[in-house]
């Protein structure tokens, strides 16, 4: 990564401003400084760039929908929704940026550090802006000296090429910290992603209305259009890709570690999209037993079972998140079949119960059940029956987690709904939520034989609530363990 010439990023200022002061140098660099003459050269000599006609990005419309949505439930009300800036990673390099989840599902914009504003028009209506950073300045050297700059990062779109393609008005994000200042009205913000715009609303909001709006904006994903539904597929299909070529290559995994499987997934995740949707879990042996093992150094060796847990982001920024246990030589052992299979059985009994009209926490009951009878039957929970072990939860010892959770634009999508409308909620066609029980033997658990300790079985899939029951988005992946070994057969050639 060259160095010479990146200077430490000026503070944000407006374009007026930005002509006429100079760039600040960085403290270490090799150049001193910027001759006139050199100056003078760079700001001329450069192609005209600009696109015309450009036509709206795919789901323009569908974000036009979701603003119009959120406008009719905050009328009179002043809006501000932000992308989120750059964060460091070490000194003065950056962590990938990825903008905040309400502002891409209100935009479809990706950018760093925009800012959507929705300025109320009276009683009803909203006007939406959207600040973002326009094209390089080349008049006082920003495009080739700032951090930032676009020679350096990349060119960006200009504010007309941005209003092209998202279908809002777009002004300068340098200007936005001034206007909000001197805002009046009632004034909400999702928190928690600009400290700027924090700064400038510091004594227009309140922790509580702010709070109501990322609720609301939780809540409105819960239900996925016809947009979302089609890129949650897309997700599921390059995942399901992304795990055959893992088991192409387990024999490289074992040569090496868990860390060749995660590499050969996530080459899969940026061919196919913008990233993974989280860290992916590539658990060998008694790893498959850690819930969130994501340090993936451990052997991979025949014999014992892989756990991969892991989910491509598309480019639109939705995420799939599917688990299969694989016997990492080909074939289940008996012992690892038969619980395999008690979790399959498990899942099978919670995907059934995703439906229309059916409660949130159907599934993850009818899971519960089947693993618990499999646990009392095993006689691993003395002579407890079985309704007993399901109150008392005397099950969670070896199945941990709950059984789904909702997806979308995070994994955990939806994390701040209320209580009522996600965990204590009805579906509806156009949920999608995960169904993924699991049982975890720990390798010290004294409680249970030996030949079970360090052995963890989950499955996984991504469920969409349909009008007529549910359809399985990751079904091109193999479930039942005679499947599964015949995949894997197939694809080891």
């Amino acid at each position: 990564m060259s160095e010479e010439l990146i200077p430490e990023t000026p503070e944000q200022e407006t374009e007026e401003n930005a002509a006429a002061e100079p760039i600040k140098q960085r403290k270490n660099g090799l150049y001193p400084g910027v001759s006139d003459e050199l100056a003078e050269n760079m700001k001329s000599g450069w192609a005209d760039t600009e696109l015309h006609g450009l036509e709206p990005i795919a789901q323009a419309e569908h974000t036009a929908a979701r603003r119009a949505a959120l406008s009719a439930r905050f009328p009179g009300e002043r809006l501000v929704i932000p992308a989120g800036n750059l964060k460091t990673r070490s000194n003065d390099t950056e962590y990938a940026f990825r903008a905040s989840t309400e502002y891409a599902y209100l935009t479809g914009d990706r950018t760093q550090d925009g800012v959507l504003v929705l300025e109320p028009t009276g009683d009803s209506g909203h006007q939406a802006t959207i600040y973002l950073l326009p094209r390089s300045n080349r008049e006082n050297g920003e495009f080739w000296l700032d951090g930032q700059g676009e020679l350096w990062v990349g060119r960006r779109h200009s504010l007309a090429e941005a209003e092209q393609l998202l279908g809002i008005p777009a002004k300068d994000v340098r200007e936005i910290a001034a206007a909000l200042t001197e805002a009046t009205g009632p004034v909400r913000n999702v928190r928690g992603h600009d400290a700027s715009i924090e700064a400038a609303l510091t004594d227009k909001v309140t922790a509580e209305r702010d709070e109501e709006l990322r609720v609301y904006l939780s809540e409105a994903r819960l239900v996925k259009d016809a947009f979302e539904i089609a890129e949650l597929q897309k997700a599921c299909d390059a995942t399901a890709r992304g795990f055959e070529d893992v088991v192409r290559s387990l024999d490289k995994a074992e040569a090496t570690s868990e860390r060749f499987i995660e590499g050969t997934f996530f080459l899969r995740a940026r061919i196919e999209g913008n990233d993974i949707g989280y860290g992916s879990i590539c658990a060998a042996g008694p790893h498959a037993t850690t819930l969130h093992w994501v340090r993936n150094d451990g052997a991979v060796r025949s014999g014992d079972l892989l756990l991969l847990d892991a989910g491509v982001e598309t480019n639109e920024l939705y995420t799939a998140d599917v688990t299969r246990t694989l016997p990492i030589n080909g074939t289940f052992s008996p012992l690892q079949r038969e619980i395999y299979d008690a979790v399959y059985e498990a899942q099978e009994a919670g995907i059934a119960a995703v439906k229309p009209g059916a409660t949130f926490r159907d599934f993850h009951d009818a899971s519960q059940r089947v693993l618990a009878e499999k646990l009392v039957a095993w006689g691993l929970l003395g002579d407890l029956s079985v309704d007993k072990v399901l109150e008392l939860g005397l099950q969670r010892r070896w199945t941990l987690h709950g059984t789904g959770h909702m997806l979308g634009m995070d994994v955990h999508d939806c994390a701040v709904a209320r209580t009522e409308a996600y965990v204590d909620g009805i579906l509806e066609p156009g949920v999608c939520l995960t169904v993924e029980p699991g049982l975890y033997f720990q390798a010290d658990d004294l409680t249970v034989p030996e030949e079970y300790r360090g052995i963890g079985v989950r499955i996984e899939d991504d469920i969409l609530v349909t009008e007529d029951g549910n359809r399985n988005l990751s079904d091109q992946l193999p479930r039942r363990a005679d499947e599964v070994e015949a995949w894997m057969a197939q694809l080891k050639g």
